[in-house]
């Protein structure tokens, strides 16, 4: 029984897809009524609409979920938004909503969820989509950045504090994506490399992770390279990085 949030579309939807065609038991949650609608004709699944910027979605989605399910074996914290331009020129409540999205969100519904994970006693994951952009800063998508560097700082706490239980913390780096996650933000992603991938990968990753309880996977796999780099090699990877961004 897997909760899985941005759950109408782009990686999340491609999830709850690949989830369900395994026999695995979904609940979707978003905030686009319609396309949850769809989702929910296609798997069958529960779905919530909810905003996940609402300090109390988290607790509403997991008495959903009990109230539906009696159960949580999963979270798939996916939901998020970006936002390209100067930081001194950003829209200070465009930085607050973005960090409620992208931070405050998975938060919020981890503290929720765990406490019911942790009492089926049986394995359990929760997974958390981060960004390569939060292993390798962007310019002028600091505020994006730092909410995913936050997120896998966040992971890898939680994660040391269940070790020794039955869940398992987990998170996906995706690079470029081809989902309207790019056309909703307020520029396009307009470079040719790295070229986006299908949100269907990403999504038999998290399948991959909630299966396995692997601590970490970048997607595409080669974009490792680049956090790699920064850490080994910085003196080689500033010049680049200043070149291709």
């Amino acid at each position: 029984m897997i909760v899985i949030t941005g759950a109408a579309s782009g990686i999340g939807r491609a999830t709850a897809v690949a989830l369900h065609r395994k026999g695995g038991v979904v609940v979707g949650v978003d905030r686009d009524a319609s396309a949850l609608a769809d989702l929910a004709g296609e798997t069958g699944c529960l779905v919530i609409d909810v905003d996940i910027r609402d300090t109390g979605h988290g607790e509403h989605v997991v008495a959903e979920t009990l109230a539906k399910h009696g159960r949580i074996d999963g979270v798939v914290a996916n939901a998020g938004a970006g936002y390209v331009g100067a930081f001194a020129e950003m829209p200070v409540e465009v930085i607050s909503s973005l960090l409620d999205l992208n931070l405050r969100g998975p938060m919020l519904l981890a503290r929720a969820a765990l406490p019911h994970m942790l009492r089926n006693g049986s394995p359990a994951a929760l997974v958390l989509t981060t960004s390569i952009g939060g292993a390798v800063p962007v310019p002028r998508e600091a505020a994006y950045g730092v909410s995913k560097t936050a997120l896998e700082s966040f992971a890898d706490a939680v994660r040391e504090e269940l070790r020794g239980t039955n869940v398992a913390v987990s998170t996906v780096r995706p690079g470029v994506v081809k989902t309207a996650f790019h056309d909703n933000r307020n520029e396009p992603y307009d470079r040719s490399i790295p070229r986006p991938v299908a949100p269907e990968k990403v999504a038999d990753v998290i399948v991959n992770l909630i299966e396995t309880g692997r601590e970490r996977q970048t997607v595409p796999g080669w974009l490792e390279v680049a956090p790699i780099a920064r850490r080994r090699w910085p003196w080689l990877f500033r010049p680049l990085w200043r070149r291709f961004g």
